[in-house]
């Protein structure tokens, strides 16, 4: 299990991301949460096995309306307990 901070950069806002990344996190078992930055980029932390996040990672570059242009990732401490993904952090 590990968690990154992940900066999504590109067309992200306006086009249903921040519900498409939480409709493949949960299959997925992934937890943690998404939010809009003013600067038009989303931020997200995903927790989860690494396999599960490269695969939501992948879902997202190869949806319809959503335009990824580069993805920063960041390894970082994992947050026992945590249950869910939200997407109104």
């Amino acid at each position: 299990m590990i968690r990154q901070k992940v900066h999504f950069l590109g067309f992200v806002q306006g086009v249903g991301f921040r519900f498409t990344i939480a409709r493949h996190a949960m299959p997925l078992k992934i937890t943690g949460w998404v939010k809009n930055e003013y600067d038009g980029t989303v931020r997200a932390e995903l927790q989860g096995e690494p396999a599960n996040i490269d695969k939501l990672i992948d879902k997202m570059m190869h949806e319809r309306f959503i335009r990824i242009t580069r993805v920063d990732r960041e390894d970082i401490p994992v947050v026992e307990g945590e249950k869910r993904f939200v997407t109104d952090y």
